[in-house]
């Protein structure tokens, strides 16, 4: 869906939009779309001017592998979200020019208006955890035996080594 400032200074527009699975680009990432995104919300103009205000919520639900064991899971999306859009003709910024905290919040858009798909895509990517386990306990993998350690115990002994000894087994091969 396609929101334009020509539409918007008519009125605003109330969307309820359900993207379905592989439909949101999540590429670059370990996730990927197992239900339909559902994103409702309004946009209108911000202060009569060419300043788009887009506030909603987004739900769904993705799966991804987790960090720990390997195995894939599903993280439910569940954000409300409130953002504003400037024509990127008026965002010249300088490189070396500082900005406030209120700015790092404004995007730009590009052309006549603002494209939903996108604004989801944005929102689920900065949702996205950088670290993922499936579970607060998960116990990840065996380092030694490669054994998801939630589906059995493993009985590797695990050494401890001093790194900085290592070059010394060069000559005394005997001191493993």
């Amino acid at each position: 869906m396609h929101l334009s400032v020509s539409q918007l200074e008519r009125e605003k527009v109330r969307f309820d939009i359900t993207y379905p699975p592989e439909r949101i680009d999540l590429s670059g990432t370990k996730f990927r779309q197992v239900t339909g995104l559902r994103v409702t919300g309004i946009a209108e103009l911000a202060g009569g001017s060419e300043e788009i205000r887009v506030h909603g919520h987004i739900t769904g639900e993705l799966e991804g592998e987790c960090d720990r064991c390997l195995e894939v899971a599903l993280l439910a999306v569940d954000s409300d979200f409130d953002l504003y859009y400037r024509p990127a003709a008026t965002a010249s910024v300088a490189p070396e020019m500082e900005i406030d905290e209120g700015e790092s919040e404004i995007g730009c858009y590009e052309g006549d208006g603002v494209e939903i798909a996108d604004v989801a895509r944005e929102q689920v990517l900065l949702w996205l955890p950088m670290q993922w386990v499936c579970q607060a306990d998960c116990k990840g993998i065996c380092p030694i035996c490669g054994q998801n350690r939630n589906r059995a115990p493993c009985n590797c002994q695990q050494q401890a080594v001093d790194d900085r000894w290592s070059v010394l087994r060069h000559y005394h091969p005997e001191a493993k």
